[in-house]
């Protein structure tokens, strides 16, 4: 929400954390944390003195909701399983909707990084977001599989 925020304002424009909390009813302390490491990411860019704040430090139809998500260390987990890396999700042992859930959770990146600033700010409809990373169905069939198939992109 404050990414989106902040691009409202425009390409160039700066704006004050304080300024952004009051809109967004966000904590001025949680912002200064997300900013800090926004920043560390080349998101955006801090401007001292009188009227400073932050702004974009490339145009928002560049910056994915993805990168925003990943620059904040905000996980797109979809279960408690630690990875393949550490021993198992259950007992030692991978758990029966592992894969599941990896594939979910990587369809949800894919359509984060499908959606920028600029189509918030825009209000283009997520659906238009979901076409961009999903082909459309062929004619006659449904969601993209034929009937009583399962898909698996």
């Amino acid at each position: 929400m404050a990414m989106a925020d902040l691009a409202t304002a425009g390409q160039g424009a700066v704006e004050s954390l304080a300024s952004i909390s009051a809109r967004q009813h966000i904590s001025l302390p949680y912002l200064e944390q997300l900013f800090a490491k926004l920043r560390r990411a080349g998101l955006v860019d801090s401007m001292r003195g009188p009227g400073g704040g932050y702004r974009l430090a490339r145009d928002s139809s560049q910056v994915t909701l993805a990168e925003v998500m990943a620059a904040v260390d905000e996980p797109v987990k979809m279960t408690r399983c630690a990875g393949e890396t550490r021993g198992g999700c259950v007992a030692e042992h991978r758990c029966l909707t592992h894969d599941l859930w990896r594939s979910l959770g990587n369809h949800i990146i894919a359509f984060l990084d499908g959606v920028t600033l600029a189509d918030i700010v825009d209000n283009r409809s997520a659906y238009d977001a979901l076409r961009a990373v999903q082909p459309a169905p062929e004619a006659g069939e449904p969601h993209g599989g034929r009937e009583g198939e399962a898909v698996t992109r």
